[in-house]
């Protein structure tokens, strides 16, 4: 754990520390597009934050292979090379679409150009757990076929996410960590090998996302663009390309009796691994009625527009950082819920207490202008949105004949300047009143 970890945290500091050049460089190239109808952001920002990521990549592959417990992982395995070759591609695509706007079609055949390159160099799914059968060993165009079609699913999945400041960062960091937890509890708690590798993928696609987040968040100084969302969703597809296609079910078998029963008892982690369904659950979801939305009114799939699920949060009254939180906390449930459940199956209460988080979930949703208010004590702690208001204690400033101090406790606050109808020209200030002399056209001095 302590190399993994260690990996992680190499990997946050390259990439946050990188994302600072990397924003001067991409506005002196220009990589600032103006602002489309689509757009929820109101000003450029610019794009290829995907450089400072496929740094912190690089770095992170290059320093665990120095480490003595994970040197065994390149030595052994080639996969390791297999994702830097496919992932240098897919972010050499993305840098010239942020920069260039290259053709959707173009885009479309280098995600799968690169996710060859990946199973040319052995990155492949071997073999499927099919309910009631066992394992099913695939043939060799098979198991390209179904490598090629998950890599592009979830690049594309992860690149239609990528819609708020923050959003597709987040939700790859939350699933990845989900993730991170199953793959080293094969490696580990199995003593399964092959695991490895799948397990360094998501601490080094953690560190990515988190090094680059501070830079994301609301309001965003730079976007990953297509070179940073393309890379992490290539990324999160060969971590789960990995332990699905070169974890033996046999191995899982001597703990839980027998190949078939191996495959019951890891049915529930197994399944969404291959076909990634709940690991970017929300993305793919997304993806699904994006195409479907604009087939029906007989636009191009790939035909930009603002009805994805994160746009549709903003519509209903869900402010930029909540919507955010909402998709946040609706992938941690079913990464983390998934990952719980295959640990312990036979648990009712897990079951009940994913039921109990899906009703919290839903309420926040149906509440988009509720604003929580934080206890006086953590007032210090939490943003000034969610902090009590209080009335300014300005001594130029009189109150209403008749009120009182407390009176004003809970009032909105009107920065100076801002004219509020009220009585006799009145202006509020900070839940005040002050009238102002008029000169004779009438108007506040």
């Amino acid at each position: 754990m302590r190399e993994y970890l260690l990996t992680l945290c190499v990997t946050v500091a390259v990439t946050y520390l990188l994302t600072g050049p990397v924003r001067k460089f991409a506005i002196a190239a220009g990589a600032m597009p103006e602002i489309r109808a689509r757009d929820v952001h109101r000003e450029p920002t610019p794009r290829l934050g995907g450089i400072a990521m496929f740094g912190g990549l690089c770095a992170g592959l290059l320093f665990a292979d120095h480490l003595a417990n994970l040197n065994d992982v390149f030595e052994l395995s080639n996969e390791p090379r297999a994702l830097l070759s496919g992932a240098a591609l897919i972010w050499l695509i993305g840098v010239l679409d942020d920069k260039f706007e290259i053709d959707a079609l173009i885009k479309l055949g280098g995600q799968m150009i690169a996710a060859g390159v990946m199973v040319v160099q052995g990155l492949t799914i071997l073999w499927i757990p099919v309910p009631g059968v066992g394992t099913v060993s695939l043939t060799a165009w098979q198991g390209n076929l179904l490598t090629v079609a998950l890599v592009v699913l979830t690049i594309n999945a992860v690149n239609f996410v990528d819609g708020l400041d923050g959003l597709a960062a987040g939700m790859v960091c939350i699933t990845s960590g989900a993730f991170f937890m199953y793959a080293y509890r094969l490696w580990y708690g199995y003593g399964i090998e092959s695991a490895a590798p799948a397990t360094l993928f998501a601490a080094i696609l953690m560190g990515m996302c988190l090094g680059f987040l501070p830079h994301n968040m609301h309001p965003a100084r730079i976007f990953m663009g297509d070179s940073g969302s393309m890379l992490i969703g290539l990324v999160l597809a060969a971590g789960a390309i990995s332990i699905t296609g070169q974890v033996d079910p046999d191995r899982l078998g001597i703990f839980v009796g027998g190949e078939r029963a191996a495959t019951h008892a890891m049915l529930p982690v197994f399944i969404p691994l291959l076909l990634p369904l709940t690991i970017t659950a929300l993305p793919v979801a997304d993806l699904l009625l994006a195409i479907v939305r604009r087939t029906w009114r007989g636009q191009s799939p790939f035909a930009a527009d603002r009805g994805h699920l994160h746009h549709r949060l903003l519509e209903i009254g869900h402010s930029h950082s909540r919507a955010v939180l909402i998709m946040y906390f609706w992938s941690a449930l079913i990464a983390f819920g998934t990952v719980a459940y295959s640990v312990h199956s036979a648990s009712m209460w897990i079951v009940l207490v994913i039921v109990a988080l899906s009703a919290v979930g839903l309420v926040l949703l149906l509440l988009p202008r509720f604003t929580p208010r934080a206890p006086r004590w953590a007032e210090a702690f939490v943003p000034p949105r969610y902090r009590r208001r209080r009335p300014a204690k300005t001594p130029s400033l009189t109150t209403s004949p008749g009120a009182s101090p407390s009176s004003y406790e809970d009032e909105p606050r009107v920065p100076v300047g801002v004219g509020v109808s009220g009585v006799n020209g009145a202006t509020a200030i900070g839940g005040r009143s002050r009238f102002r002399e008029r000169d004779n056209a009438g108007s506040a001095r």
